[in-house]
């Protein structure tokens, strides 16, 4: 089972990951909320559409911007929508 892993704790894991361009997007509901902290930041992907960032909280420290979501993606990536992905030294193993 797929989980993702920073700073020593499990922030999320699931048997449902959808994989594109590398990245294992989980559903939204099997990260808890305690882990995400809203951030300001917006990126645009050409073929996803605008992705919106998390700052990941964990173990008693922050990792800004470490997860990101598509809330609209365009048609082309509509699998990844309601999931999560990771980055910035999150392990998924």
């Amino acid at each position: 089972m797929p989980q993702a892993i920073w700073n020593g704790v499990a922030i999320a894991k699931t048997d449902d990951t959808v994989i594109v361009e590398g990245n294992h997007y989980f559903p939204k509901e099997d990260v808890p909320a305690q882990f995400l902290k809203p951030s300001a930041t917006t990126t645009m992907c050409p073929w996803k559409g605008v992705a919106h960032y998390y700052t990941i909280v964990a173990g008693g420290a922050e990792n800004p911007d470490a997860a990101w979501y598509y809330p609209d993606p365009k048609p082309a990536a509509a699998e990844i929508k309601d999931r999560i992905a990771f980055w910035k030294g999150v392990k998924i193993s």
